[in-house]
């Protein structure tokens, strides 16, 4: 089946309302949409975008990029956080920073998304699609779904998470975070409620890389990297579990930095993760992914 037309049918802009903004951590923002009553026609893993050009405050910033770059500022994408059983759409912005000598341009979206929108504001978004999404007969496929995340790569992830307890609860679900800190952790509460609320079918385990000596780590929350032998401490059967694996990798502006100093790009969450999932015997028909960088 052609599934290219129902994936533009999915396709349209929508205006919505700011209902609410929750601040998850200091860089990061989930914005509540409120749409009318549409019956929105999305799955959990999907994202929409936003078109910069719809903000004056933007405005003389986006007309510099633009100049500076010789092509029009794209709308950005972001993913959703939420599942299409709750009443309200959204999504979890983390803010782009400026690196000087890292970054190439500044950030033009995030920081306003971030740090500047309210409740009652309006603007407009385009949904809803994106392929990385829970297939429709996955429990026929696995009884064990492990979702393998850093950073902002959680947000997709954690929509299938809810997607996935409340229309298939024969699934386990063991969802493996890496984060530098205990504060840069999104949805850490959610996560600690949903395990709470479901202790037969999720576990949740934290990997920190740049912790305080100070700080307590325990069975569920470990120091360092995600490691092979981690993940082979909680895939016992890798023949039958299907992993989901959402996180930075090697970018476009990594490559050709690396290319220009001749160099090669070092391996960022994303090409890591892969090489010890290959370590395991893990086949590649096994293991869904979606980066960013």
């Amino acid at each position: 089946m052609n599934k290219e037309p129902q994936e533009r049918k999915r396709i349209k802009e929508l205006e919505v309302m700011v209902a609410d903004t929750i601040v998850e951590t200091d860089d990061t923002t989930t914005l509540v949409l409120f749409t009318g009553n549409d019956r929105l026609d999305y799955k959990a893993g999907h994202f929409l975008t936003i078109d910069p050009h719809q903000f004056e405050a933007l405005s003389r910033f986006t007309a510099f990029l633009e100049d500076l770059k010789g092509k029009k500022e794209p709308p950005r994408a972001y993913s959703m956080c939420s599942s299409p059983h709750e009443k309200y759409i959204a999504v979890t912005v983390k803010e782009e920073r400026y690196n000087s000598g890292t970054t190439k341009y500044p950030p033009l979206l995030s920081p306003l998304l971030v740090k500047q929108m309210v409740r009652g504001m309006h603007l407009v978004v385009t949904g809803f699609t994106g392929p990385y999404t829970l297939p429709d007969d996955i429990e026929n496929q696995t009884d064990h779904l492990v979702h393998l995340c850093a950073g902002s790569g959680s947000v997709p992830n954690f929509a299938m998470l809810k997607f996935a307890l409340k229309n298939h609860p024969l699934l386990r679900h063991t969802f493996i975070y890496a984060n530098k800190t205990w504060s840069d952790i999104i949805f850490r509460d959610a996560l600690a409620g949903l395990e709470k609320e479901f202790p037969r079918q999720l576990r949740v385990i934290h990997s920190l890389t740049r912790e305080s000596d100070s700080f307590q780590y325990s069975d569920s929350i470990r120091k360092g990297r995600i490691s092979a032998e981690l993940l082979k401490e909680f895939i016992s059967d890798s023949s039958n579990s299907q992993i989901f694996l959402c996180g930075p990798a090697i970018s476009v502006h990594d490559r050709n930095a690396a290319k220009a100093a001749g160099t090669t790009p070092q391996p960022r969450f994303l090409e890591g993760a892969l090489a010890n999932l290959q370590e395991l015997g893990i086949s590649k028909e096994r293991i869904t992914y979606e980066s960013y960088g």
